[in-house]
């Protein structure tokens, strides 16, 4: 490919001089602390109902509003109501994985400057020699931020459909400038004969606007942006880029972009501009990528901290701008999506592996600056995207026979319990743990996909007396781990049905009508005036049965990997004691 090379050389001289809300919810609402007000954030635990979640959110006043198919929860509260009071109660309710306040996040961005300069970070990663094996075809890179000019000309033939999830339109008018930017940076088109050339300049891009505009500049909340994420993932992109800052330490963001990683995504997010160590915890689900300069010492904007991942050039990077010209940005805004572009270029020259794989080889590739291995300033290192494909494109997987390990820390064997019963279990795996399943009396009550796995099981769904719960482990290469038998005794008041003619009221609280992708936590729910505990369901999914237990919660993991693209049918039918039965159907379509 030495055309494309050498044609990509003399880019910096044929150059001139940024799910959704409703409508209702366009405007950027009454500000206070950097939070919104009127509403807060949530995620239920595995097997809770909507129900049960329901009669959480009661005392407050509350109505949630799901965000895509994962478990989180958009809460919107009365207007007398304290969101830091409801925030402080909720977060101990054992029903929720979390519950957070919704702030305000700035974007990433340092200063610009208008004068020409060259694409030199390109050269500093190795990006052309990167291009002989990969340009990122196959791949979508979210870009979560202001918007997209989507009919630049460096960018319009890399569009894929995209969303507005902060106004719940298609409007995607970059309002800052600052999206327009970020998605050149990562792949504007190679090899055009025009323009600048993206990390990825054959990978697709999605834009997915998260921001407002005001007077201080261009904002997100944690709310849009963990609804970016949703959306990215259930539609099928395998990077979000995310640049803008105060992030990582939501655990809003970070359930969001453990659901994408759970589909086999990365979820990219810049380091901040600070100049300042950010102090926050690393979490394995957010890539965070600090800023250098052309000498390979760190941009004197970039903020650190020991949650860095990885480093690449932030500085004076010549890129796309919503005007439809080019223009030289700074920031960790402009470091992050240079490494969504690497990881693209990686994914498209070995689409089979996973997103666990393609962050372990980065980070194994990196150019090591500062203190040797991992340290705050530059994580594993800059990048370096030609080592990283070469690694890529040579890297075997090792035969993983080793089961994972899983133990259900609570409730205590022995102990008796009644109505909705918190369950936590330890899992643990050689590569990792790919997914738990919470049984009860042989069924599959509720399924979690990422750490902590901690699951909310309606003991009212199963009969008085002893009830045997099992965690079972699965990692990425089948292999099944089974904690000991938790027996418990199960104590719930019953009532009692003379002649019970009332079928039972079946609900599938996930997937909801829309799009789906990867594995697929199917949760039903059912409910009976003679009590849960004589119900039996079964899941079928197109005609096909997939699961069945007793008791008022069936989960099941869906492979749709495995299914042909286009519409299902997923059908939940509950039978009661006396025979009366009722079904429910939602229809989902894959990618």
């Amino acid at each position: 490919m030495k055309s494309i090379h050498s044609s990509l050389r003399i880019l910096p001289m044929l150059v001139a001089s940024a799910l959704a809300f409703s409508a209702a919810h366009a405007a950027a609402p009454a500000q206070d602390g950097g939070y919104a007000r009127g509403r807060i954030l949530v995620e239920a635990r595995p097997g809770l109902s909507d129900a049960d979640l329901d009669r959480v959110l009661k005392e407050f006043g509350g109505k949630k509003r799901k965000v895509g198919q994962s478990r989180l929860h958009i809460v919107e509260l009365p207007a007398n109501a304290s969101e830091v009071a409801a925030v402080a109660k909720l977060s101990h309710r054992p029903e929720l994985k979390f519950a957070e306040l919704d702030r305000i996040v700035p974007a990433a961005l340092a200063v610009t400057d208008p004068y020409a300069g060259s694409e030199w970070h390109l050269t500093k990663i190795g990006a052309p020699t990167a291009w002989d094996s990969a340009m990122g075809r196959g791949v979508t890179i979210a870009v979560l931020d202001s918007g997209v000019n989507i009919n630049h000309p460096d960018l319009k033939d890399r569009m894929v459909p995209g969303y507005n999830v902060y106004s719940g339109n298609t409007d995607l008018t970059d309002i800052c400038g600052h999206g327009t930017a970020v998605a050149g940076t990562a792949a504007a088109t190679g090899n055009n004969a025009a323009g600048v050339a993206g990390v990825a300049g054959a990978a697709s891009i999605m834009p997915l606007r998260i921001a407002y505009s005001d007077s201080a500049g261009c904002h997100a909340y944690f709310s849009t942006i963990a609804n970016g994420i949703t959306y990215a993932a259930d539609h099928g992109a395998r990077i979000a880029n995310i640049s803008y800052t105060g992030i990582a330490g939501s655990s809003t963001v970070l359930s969001a972009a453990r659901y994408m990683k759970s589909k086999g995504g990365l979820v990219i997010v810049s380091a901040g501009n600070n100049n300042i160590d950010e102090n926050v915890t690393p979490d394995p689900a957010l890539v965070i990528v600090s800023a250098t300069d052309a000498n390979d010492a760190k941009a004197s904007f970039s903020s650190w901290g020991s949650f860095v991942t990885v480093s690449a050039p932030g500085t004076y990077i010549w890129t796309t701008d919503s005007a439809g010209g080019y223009s030289q940005w700074q920031g960790t805004s402009f470091s992050a999506p240079v490494i969504a572009g690497v990881a693209a270029v990686m994914m498209s020259a070995r689409p089979d592996l996973g997103s666990d794989q393609i962050e372990s080889l980065m980070y194994s590739t990196a150019v090591d600056l500062g203190a040797a291995g991992r340290d705050p300033v530059f994580g594993y290192g800059r990048v370096n995207a030609a080592a990283a494909v070469r690694a890529a494109v040579a890297y075997q997987a090792p035969v993983d026979t080793t089961a994972p390990a899983a133990a259900i820390a609570a409730p205590l064997a022995s102990s008796s319990v009644s109505g909705l019963v918190g369950v936590t279990v330890n899992a643990s795996d050689n590569v990792g743990v790919a997914r738990v399943d919470l049984t009860v009396n042989g069924t599959v009550v509720a399924t979690d996909t990422s750490a902590p796995y901690t699951f909310s099981w309606n003991s009212t769904g199963t009969a008085n007396g002893i009830a045997n719960l099992v965690a079972v482990a699965y990692d990425a290469a089948g292999n099944v781990g089974k904690s000991a038998t938790v027996a418990v005794n199960v104590a719930n008041t019953v009532t009692t049905v003379a002649k019970d003619t009332t079928p039972p009221a079946v609900t599938i609280s996930n997937p909801v009508a829309g799009t789906v992708s990867g594995n697929v936590a199917v949760s039903v729910n059912a409910s009976d005036d003679a009590g849960a505990a004589g119900i039996t369901t079964v899941l079928v999914i197109d005609g096909q049965t997939r699961a069945q237990g007793t008791g008022g919660t069936l989960g099941y993991n869906w492979n749709t990997r495995k299914v042909a693209a286009g519409q299902h049918t997923v059908t939940a039918t509950a039978r009661d004691a006396a025979g009366n039965t009722s079904s429910t159907s939602v229809i989902v379509t894959t990618r």
